[in-house]
């Protein structure tokens, strides 16, 4: 499994450049990013240029964000299709073949309704990144206190987002998996061995508070190894069921991290080898 970061909980990384070349020297093999920062790079360097800087440093692009607005208006989304298409093809030029997105766990809109449009639109979507031999994972959030901030209670765990891929009826949709969000489900090891791995897009590591799991905050995360997750569960399962792609750290934060981007990647280069060594992996 390939150890990887997203820029939540690294502060300031600088260019897309500085962020690969950091992530390497600390011993990660995956960067999360946007799409629009890929087009950007090729845009001024050229994709040969892009292609041998992330193949020098051995880092590889774990996954970008899905740019197309699924969960507002049909206008908002059918502009971002548009977006969507040129972040799929700079992905797919740097060898880059996932793209994720997060479902809220609640809705001001009538929930049948809001289901029926965020079906289609995913559907879509996942037409758009197919064409370019990109997965789209789906992630649930499962916090309590946002399966309550919007009226009306949506999809919050891992058996609801798996048959809702199911009923999207694309191959190339899976989950994009979170321990944290594993965790607010009060979700088990059990829970992941009835996986296979080829229902696992892309995954996130990082550890909470040790307050009642419904009073654990999404904003509100810790580096792996500090908090109360049994991610030594997390990670067995993981490996047993034969996944192999990337583990991106995600720490959401009350405030910006203010500390230098070097010394978190040095902080998360031993969170990981804190739990992989606890989970007996390399």
């Amino acid at each position: 499994m390939i150890k990887g970061v997203t820029k939540a909980g690294l502060g300031n990384v600088g260019t897309i450049e500085q962020y690969i070349a950091s992530a390497s020297r600390y011993g990660f093999g995956a960067v999360d990013c946007s799409g629009k920062e890929l087009e950007d790079w090729i845009a001024q360097e050229g994709l040969e240029h892009a292609s041998s800087y992330l193949q020098e440093h051995q880092v590889r692009i774990g996954t970008i964000g899905l740019s197309a607005e699924w969960r507002q208006s049909e206008d908002k989304f059918r502009e971002g299709l548009t977006r969507l298409t040129q972040d799929a093809a700079a992905a797919a030029a740097l060898g880059c073949q996932s793209c994720t997105t997060y479902i809220l766990p609640s809705t001001d809109s009538n929930a049948a309704h809001f289901m029926a449009l965020a079906t289609r639109r995913l559907r879509v979507c996942a037409d758009i990144l197919e064409a370019y031999g990109i997965r789209l994972g789906l992630e649930f959030v499962g916090p309590h206190h946002l399966r309550s901030k919007w009226a009306n209670p949506f999809i919050w765990d891992m058996s609801s987002t798996l048959d809702w891929i199911d009923t999207i009826n694309k191959g190339n949709v899976g989950l994009l998996f979170d321990a944290y969000h594993w965790y607010t489900i009060s979700g088990t090891k059990e829970d992941i061995l009835k996986l296979n791995a080829s229902q696992i897009v892309h995954a996130h590591i990082n550890d909470a508070k040790a307050v009642p799991i419904s009073e654990v905050l999404d904003n509100d995360r810790l580096y792996p190894g500090e908090g109360v997750i049994p991610l030594t569960d997390f990670l067995q399962g993981l490996q047993a069921i034969g996944y192999k792609g990337v583990i991106s750290q995600e720490i959401l934060m009350p405030q910006p991290v203010t500390a230098p981007a070097e010394e978190l990647f040095a902080k998360s280069q031993l969170a990981f080898q804190k739990v992989y060594a606890a989970a007996g992996l390399e």
